[in-house]
């Protein structure tokens, strides 16, 4: 398995390809959270999907075999802290978002991520772009805001709107933080291992939350009908384990910057699936959107 892996690595622009599979596999996730959203609440949602996440991640390492070469109790800390801010905090406020907001608009929001993390990898990682990337951000990201436009009867009080916008570019500012802090200590570091320890820490983060809410009991009550592990289980799995495990393994392998152009794409994929799975009409604007997006894919893995 090992083999495997390290024939993997080695695939020219692996950092870029793990970074648009893993934007795939979270649309998916999106599309199914979307779904199971209508009945829990999402602090609830996170919790189980950190959970079950971190069972899987546990029997991954077993599998795989070898110790936590590289990792000190500091490294430890770092990713576990890592965990906290971006699974724990942001995936718990993207939730939250994505409930008062609606796909449409929290998509939107969604935006931010990559200019955090372009941002933050400036100041922190001095990671610098070359105009053709930076021309690939840019059409990536008036992809995510052509593709999410759309004319609507649904009112949302101007309260909700302030509230949701707020909460989720806190979340995409937090999943940013998350990932450029871990970012430095990922080289030479097993990714399965620093995702675990990462999945670790949002994981304690997530049941805290959920044991300090007053109506912790009553929350977590839809969990008792197994109607709803049909939905839960499979958004666990490609949200908090296949998604996560490459993201991460994407930042090590590439630069951040490109990384989290490549991730925006999940927004793309987002609104395709829908299409496919929730019947969604696709539109011209749409259309044009997509082509936008994979040309600044292309011009985003462009080094020199």
């Amino acid at each position: 398995m090992n083999s495997l892996v390290d024939g993997i690595i080695r695939l020219p622009h692996i950092g870029e390809l793990l970074s648009l599979f893993s934007a795939v596999f979270w649309a998916i996730s999106v599309i199914l959270f979307r779904i199971a959203g209508d009945k829990i609440h999402p602090l609830v949602m996170n919790l189980f999907k950190n959970t079950f996440s971190l069972i899987l991640l546990s029997l991954t390492v077993l599998l795989m075999g070898g110790g936590a070469t590289g990792l000190s109790p500091k490294l430890i800390a770092i990713f576990a802290l890592s965990g906290v801010l971006g699974i724990a905090l942001s995936d718990w406020l993207f939730f939250t978002a994505l409930v008062r907001l609606g796909a449409e608009l929290t998509a939107i929001v969604d935006c931010a991520y990559a200019p955090f993390v372009i941002g933050l990898s400036f100041l922190f990682l001095g990671e610098r772009m070359n105009p053709v990337q930076i021309a690939g951000v840019a059409l990536i990201i008036m992809a995510v805001i052509l593709i999410t436009r759309k004319k609507t009867d649904e009112r949302i009080s101007r309260k909700a709107l302030l509230s949701g916008v707020s909460i989720g570019i806190v979340s995409m500012f937090l999943t940013a933080g998350g990932i450029v802090l871990a970012k430095p200590f990922l080289a030479g570091v097993s990714v399965a291992w620093a995702t675990l320890f990462r999945m670790a820490g949002g994981s304690l983060a997530g049941l805290v939350l959920w044991a300090a809410h007053p109506r912790r009991r009553e929350l977590i009550r839809p969990l008792r009908k197994g109607s709803h592990y049909k939905i839960l289980i499979p958004a666990s799995i490609f949200g908090a384990y296949l998604s996560v495990v490459i993201w991460v393994a994407g930042f090590k392998y590439t630069q951040a910057s490109i990384a989290s152009a490549l991730n925006q794409l999940n927004t793309i994929f987002v609104f395709i699936l829908a299409a496919v799975v929730l019947k969604e009409k696709i539109t011209p604007l749409k259309t044009i959107a997509v082509a936008l997006a994979f040309v600044g894919a292309i011009l985003v893995s462009v080094s020199f």
